[in-house]
């Protein structure tokens, strides 16, 4: 389905909240902006397999406008507007946008847009004011002026579009991941996310899903389409705050939410009066991923919310999925589940299949090969394996065990080989952050002259004041009292701020370049 079933059936249903503004945008409203904008997109001569841009903050004028191209049979590119603005322009001139929207508030990120071709021609930008009075972006044409202008008629055909995103980038440029147009028209055939998930987690009608992260990532984005697809109200939070989040749960009665696990412990560390306060009793089922979760925190949040915590294993390529459930992460404590679609291989360097127990590469078996790095047929061929081209991967290691539940150890960039042995600072790091002192934490190899890389831990603490020697020493004994000494850091520092982006991944080749250049 998609948002017009409901809004012929439900019209003033809110399909978004946004509590931090007061705004709603109703099902009948966002069919309304996305028939219009779909309506002016189609004047401008863009049809099927062109890519619209949005550079936006949390904002509901996104959802016509992603709406608008998913109708369309286009591609949807949303960028991060945290971004440099030759990093935008990078990211617009390679995922080939005819056209793109932007948010007042963000302006800054696409004050070179037009310096792109495909973009010169201010039609073919457009931005909307964030706030009463500042005066939208300069140099786009204005959002409400073309809405106010295009036809609201209804669309006969309405093939089914996707979105094209763009990879974090933390090493080199980002890579547009681009999977195949769906075939069908958008109301005949569901999209992955809500084919596997919809009905794996309980989406319905009924769904009042809380969306603490940027729309700029794969997973609010959909999650959020999802939610617009199957006829629940989506309350879209302008950035992760933990106390905050508990007070919209209470609030709207939130049934479904969604997480990294940064966030978990972030709302862990508040204090028990703070955390006690608020009634969570209306999660149905709160989604967690993105990120490895410690197995401690895992079962600390199960113990508060109750068995409404689930995991998925994906990436933004959707290579292929794994779920777990509370009652399963307990029993396998640090896995992230069985396959939900493809077939899970652990492979070594060569690419043979690796007996149980054994660590290697994760691949997901499907029947084709689901994307493809755009303008980058090397990156690619790197992502298939060396033997079956319809099996893919995200550089991620694991393991499986005996019942086919996959465990993951780290990505292959963050492994430390320390005199030759392979260490995986994920592991230190799950130990650290349970520590009650730890806030934040991150484990990398430095070079060292004996053992080639050693490695060193990286703290953020709850009190920053309270950095010390003795500190310090009481965290490696609390790290040597769960792990083999070879896992162990060599050092402990202290830092104030550890590099991570909003939606929780820790930006590791960020932290690692600061330390060098000290």
């Amino acid at each position: 389905m998609y948002p017009g079933t409901f809004a012929a059936s439900t019209p003033d249903k809110p399909a978004i909240i946004r509590p931090a503004t007061g705004e709603t945008l109703t099902y009948a409203e966002l069919t309304d902006d996305s028939t219009r904008i779909a309506n002016h997109l189609r004047g401008l001569g863009l049809g099927p397999g062109d890519t619209v841009a949005i550079v936006s903050d949390n904002d509901l004028r996104a959802f016509g406008v992603y709406w608008a191209a998913v109708r369309s049979g286009m591609y949807v590119t949303a960028v991060n507007h945290h971004l440099t603005p030759s990093e935008v322009n990078y990211i617009l001139a390679d995922c080939d946008a005819r056209i793109v929207f932007a948010a007042s508030s963000v302006a800054p990120a696409v004050s070179r847009a037009h310096e792109i071709p495909a973009l010169a021609d201010p039609s073919r930008r457009i931005g909307w004011s964030s706030a009463a009075g500042d005066g939208g972006v300069p140099g786009f044409g204005d959002h409400a002026e073309l809405l106010a202008a295009a036809s609201p008629a209804p669309l006969t055909d309405q093939p089914r579009g996707t979105d094209m995103l763009y990879s974090s980038g933390t090493t080199g440029r980002p890579k547009g991941i681009r999977p195949a147009i769906p075939q069908g028209q958008v109301d005949q055939i569901p999209d992955l996310v809500s084919a596997v998930f919809g009905p794996a987690y309980g989406f319905d009608t009924e769904t009042v899903y809380l969306s603490p992260a940027p729309l700029y990532h794969a997973a609010p984005l959909r999650y959020c389409a999802m939610v617009n697809s199957l006829g629940g109200t989506t309350i879209l939070m302008d950035r992760f705050d933990p106390e905050m989040a508990l007070q919209y749960i209470q609030d709207y009665r939130v049934t479904h939410s969604q997480w990294v696990p940064t966030m978990f412990v972030r709302m862990l560390k508040l204090p028990d009066e703070v955390r006690n306060r608020y009634d969570v009793s209306s999660l149905q089922c709160a989604i967690h991923a993105a990120a490895p979760c410690p197995a401690e925190v895992k079962r600390r949040m199960i113990e508060w919310w109750g068995p409404v915590i689930n995991e998925y294993y994906a990436a933004t390529e959707s290579a292929g999925v794994t779920l777990i459930n509370s009652a399963d992460a307990l029993a396998h404590p640090g896995s992230v589940g069985r396959p939900a679609l493809g077939v899970v291989h652990i492979c070594d360097d060569d690419g043979a299949d690796l007996p149980v127990g054994e660590v290697g590469t994760v691949y997901f078996e499907r029947e084709e090969m689901p994307f493809e790095y755009h303008n980058d047929p090397d990156k690619t061929r790197e992502a298939q394996h060396p033997l079956h081209d319809t099996w893919a991967t995200t550089g991620d290691l694991g393991y499986l065990d005996e019942e086919g539940f996959l465990y993951l150890t780290d990505r292959r960039a963050f492994m430390i080989i320390s005199g030759g042995v392979n260490i995986y600072p994920q592991e230190a790091e799950n130990v650290l952050i349970n520590h009650e002192a730890v806030y934040d934490v991150a484990v990398i190899g430095l070079p060292d002259e004996d053992l080639g890389e050693r490695p060193v831990g990286f703290v953020q603490l709850v009190d920053t004041a309270s950095g010390s020697p003795e500190l310090a020493a009481e965290l490696l004994a609390h790290a040597t009292a769960e792990l083999a000494p070879y896992k162990v850091p060599r050092e402990i520092r202290f830092v104030d701020e550890l590099p991570r982006t909003p939606t929780g991944k820790l930006v590791k080749g960020d932290l690692k370049a600061a330390v060098l250049a000290e």
